[in-house]
């Protein structure tokens, strides 16, 4: 064979030889289930996680963490986890040893996240902790730092970010289908039950209502803006100062964004009947409601078409699979830390304005 023929076909097969094999490790990649250890075995863990990773398709539920001998047993049976994988909390480092678990999901009291989520990153493994974030803004950014360092992904468990009628309100918004977004309205809150509930101490919820279930309404209202909030008011009432005595069960706040548009929230502990957000736009409205409920989101919009009517789907699977991909694919992950610490900002304001009775600037990222 002549020279130059001889190297085309040489090069030709060692160019297919590489495609195919890139190819392969592709495939593989998305073939393989990455091991996921859930540290806290509480409802979420129990009802929601756990029951989602059953369908995920790239994950798998191999791992434990808690502080109760009787949960762990009653989950290795009904999920096959061998003994060689569940750890106590004084044993939680010992994971670093485990090759079973690639991933740790913190769903713990907030006060304890920075805590495991730093550990869990020296272990040597991906972190996907629940929301919020952490207690303020400062153990945010250790957190973030921690992960860098460990040259591990961190993500945050924002849910309705992979929900398809979240996604579909956030096009409605950037696209302008209604014009642009003028003014949002979002509020969420429950009634709280029983008052010995570790959510009522602030030295494990770090605060109440705004804590729990207000940053559902703040992110709506930051992710269909499509900007940063700059200035917040907020204003707390309590009618039950007993129950909430160290927390707060009731926040009204405004924010201000860089645009000069506006948006008006309300959370509470105190009744059920918020879970809802209403975009007022140029020509329309569009609005979910209930929009933060684990299922039956229900949307509405402007004019003969409702672009927000679409089926259920499980939050859990579709944010755990999105995480356990970019691993996979070696990419970064969004909402990753740094989401979670832009919440963080803004929720340190609100307190501070509720405590100065005065509007205060969100500190930048």
């Amino acid at each position: 064979m002549k020279r130059r023929p001889f190297l085309q076909t040489l090069c030709g097969a060692g160019l297919a030889s590489a495609f195919a094999s890139a190819q392969t490790a592709s495939e593989k990649a998305r073939a393989k289930k990455l091991g996921w250890a859930l540290v806290g075995l509480g409802s979420l863990s129990t009802h929601q996680i756990a029951p989602a990773l059953l369908k995920t398709r790239n994950a798998k539920l191999t791992g434990l963490v808690s502080g109760s001998p009787d949960k762990t047993e009653k989950w290795s049976k009904q999920y096959s986890i061998d003994a060689a994988h569940i750890y106590s909390y004084e044993r939680f480092d010992e994971i670093i040893k485990d090759p079973a678990i690639d991933v740790v999901y913190i769903v713990l009291p907030n006060s304890m996240h920075k805590e495991y989520v730093i550990r869990a990153a020296k272990a040597g493994k991906h972190v996907f902790c629940e929301k919020p974030m952490a207690n303020d803004a400062e153990e945010c950014r250790e957190m973030i730092a921690a992960c860098k360092e460990a040259g591990k992904l961190l993500g945050i468990g924002y849910r309705c970010q992979f929900v398809p009628h979240h996604v579909e309100a956030v096009r409605l918004a950037k696209e302008k289908v209604f014009g642009q977004v003028k003014h949002i309205q979002a509020n969420f809150g429950f009634q709280s039950g029983d008052p010995k509930q570790w959510r009522l101490r602030k030295a494990l919820a770090g605060g109440g209502a705004m804590m729990d279930v207000g940053v559902y309404a703040l992110q709506s209202c930051r992710m269909l803006m499509g900007e940063e909030p700059t200035e917040v008011s907020a204003i707390e009432t309590k009618t039950d100062p007993v129950k909430f005595a160290e927390v707060d069960e009731t926040v009204n706040w405004q924010m201000k964004f860089p645009s000069g548009r506006m948006a008006q929230c309300c959370t509470t502990y105190l009744f059920n009947g918020y879970n809802d957000f209403t975009a007022v736009c140029e020509r329309g409205t569009f609005s979910l409601g209930p929009a933060y409920s684990y299922s039956g989101l229900k949307g509405t919009c402007s004019g003969g078409k409702n672009y927000l009517d679409m089926p259920d789907v499980d939050h859990f699977q579709l944010e755990m699979e999105a995480f356990s991909q970019a691993i996979l694919d070696g990419k970064e992950f969004h909402p990753s830390g740094e989401e979670g610490l832009r919440d963080m900002l803004v929720v340190d304001a609100i307190y501070r304005s509720i405590q100065s009775g005065k509007l205060e600037k969100v500190a930048p990222v």
